[in-house]
């Protein structure tokens, strides 16, 4: 790689690898950084949907997982489920996919820095990154390059810095998510919606021998209590080993001004987030990071602005429209709406997951 990168990528989470996984495939040199070491977990729900599924095979990156044949939403006796049309999505752990993501990025070219960004300067022909004094780098330094995407999370510290942060939901509002993974093979093939009360419950199989239970609504949110409250599930998990830590995200709505400043560019959750609820957070982040090495290429950011608000359109309002829904007094009449409107919910799923 040159002393100069032509593309800086704060934040080694999927989105972020993708970003510069794009980015060697386009020819340019590109730097990572991030503080965390390999490989990087987050609380989420682990399915990944057709679209992104094919997405991660054009970037070379087939991770193992569980095949998952569609979605099915639940709400007591009553059920209604889904099968993509077209091709199979896939349940990926967390690790395992940025793990494989990281692989192919270094195989790649890319060169990956261990270090904390807390500050940036978004020049007019470069932007600088200022890095924390820690062991590795004790005095400090910056690094500098054309372009720069931040691509750091639900609650990006660069989104911050910048003065990108857009207008934050009151708390009582707010929703969040925990996450835990139980050793037991999986009994079906398709992503289960459980449907409580004031909570949706997310069951994806992640491999022949676990699943990843994900639960979504607001503080306090108790995994096993929310689990208890759905008796078909808790009689599945009774005596189940519970194989990893709870681990939290949130609050899941994160709003943005806009997702670019001068030669800075917000990709995935940086740049704006609704909710988790209708699950294809990675497929959406796949195709932004695809847009942003795109407008590099251009070298116009507007490109960038724009094909995020194409891209992100119908995940901001369906999303929308359903967390609306989910806190209305509509809420226990989703799960038999769509049970009675099957096309209805299929056409859904199948234009989510595309």
């Amino acid at each position: 790689m040159s002393d100069r990168p032509g593309l800086i990528v704060v934040g080694a989470g999927p989105v972020g690898l993708a970003c510069a996984i794009e980015a060697r495939l386009a020819g340019i040199e590109v730097l990572v950084i991030e503080a965390r070491d390999d490989p990087i977990d987050k609380a989420c729900g682990e399915g990944l949907m057709p679209g992104a599924l094919a997405a991660l095979h054009l970037m070379g990156v087939d991770p193992a997982g569980h095949p998952l044949s569609g979605i099915a939403y639940l709400d007591g006796s009553r059920r209604v489920e889904h099968a993509f049309a077209q091709r199979k999505g896939r349940g990926v752990r967390r690790t395992v996919l940025q793990q494989a993501l990281a692989t192919r990025a270094v195989e790649l070219g890319a060169t990956v820095e261990r270090a904390r960004v807390v500050g940036v300067d978004n020049g007019t022909d470069a932007a600088t990154v200022t890095i924390a004094s820690d062991a590795a780098h004790p005095a400090g330094g910056t690094r500098t390059a054309p372009w720069l995407i931040a691509a750091d999370g639900l609650h990006s510290p660069l989104r911050r810095l910048a003065g990108l942060e857009g207008r934050q939901q009151p708390d009582a509002r707010r929703r969040f998510g925990v996450r835990r993974h139980y050793a037991i093979p999986p009994w079906t093939d398709l992503v289960e919606v459980h449907w409580a009360d004031d909570v949706e419950v997310y069951v994806t199989p992640v491999d022949d021998n676990l699943v990843g239970v994900a639960v979504l609504g607001p503080r306090p949110l108790d995994q096993d209590a929310a689990l208890a409250s759905i008796p078909q599930l808790a009689d599945r998990l009774a005596g189940v080993d519970a194989v990893s830590s709870v681990r939290g995200a949130g609050p899941l709505l994160q709003r943005t001004t806009r997702r670019t400043s001068g030669r800075l560019m917000l990709v995935g959750d940086a740049s704006g987030y609704v909710d988790a609820l209708t699950g294809e957070g990675m497929r959406v982040g796949f195709a932004q990071a695809r847009a942003a090495v795109g407008a590099v290429l251009a070298a116009d950011p507007s490109q960038y602005e724009r094909a995020w608000r194409t891209t992100t359109r119908d995940f901001r309002m369906l999303t929308s429209a359903l967390v609306t829904a989910a806190r209305s007094p509509l809420r226990g009449r989703i799960v038999p709406t769509a049970a009675t409107r099957p096309r209805l919910f299929g056409s859904i799923v199948e234009r989510l997951s595309r």
